[in-house]
């Protein structure tokens, strides 16, 4: 499987959006440089309060471009970095993967999948009726979670528009991704 990167975001500060760059850089075990999410252990405020030592599961957030076609198309004025992710991919099923799937970025830069992002009601405060729009059911009535997937970063580089993503599979037997 095959991608490409289309857009990359970062914060300093805790805020639901990130600002759009030309470039970002990944450091290993991390995160985004400059990001207010990097560090070895949890940087996000609501998993910090009831144990600051636990390992940071949530360095890159990543959302795949498709799913802002989606909301567009439903009336959502969405784009790259509004829904808080780092990195934005076009081309490659980031829900459909599973747990420990590795994405080389560009010529060096690996990030480690460790499951989805658990859409909260930031969402909504963001934009009234949000985060029911990326969230579904399947079949069997069981929720669905489109709001990307969480890494960590297993070799750092730099990272920018256009920066080529392939797919490393784990071996099998495969778990699939729950919330970090």
């Amino acid at each position: 499987m095959h991608g490409v990167v289309v857009a990359v975001s970062r914060s300093a500060a805790h805020t639901f959006s990130k600002e759009m760059l030309d470039q970002i850089r990944l450091l290993a075990g991390l995160g985004v440089e400059g990001d207010a999410h990097l560090g070895a252990t949890v940087q996000h405020r609501s998993r910090v309060a009831p144990d600051p030592s636990q390992p940071n599961l949530r360095q890159v957030h990543l959302i795949h471009a498709e799913l802002h076609d989606e909301l567009q198309a439903a009336g959502f004025a969405v784009t790259p970095g509004d829904m808080g992710e780092n990195i934005t991919t076009r081309g490659i099923d980031l829900l459909g993967l599973p747990v420990g799937t590795l994405l080389h970025l560009g010529s060096g830069a690996v990030v480690e999948v460790t499951g989805l992002r658990n859409p909260c009601v930031q969402l909504d405060r963001f934009l009234p009726g949000l985060m029911a729009a990326v969230l579904d059911r399947d079949e069997q009535g069981n929720l669905i979670r489109k709001a990307g997937v969480m890494g960590i970063v297993r070799v750092g580089g730099e990272i920018q528009p256009g920066t080529p993503v392939q797919v490393e599979l784990p071996s099998a037997p495969h778990r699939q991704l729950e919330p970090v």
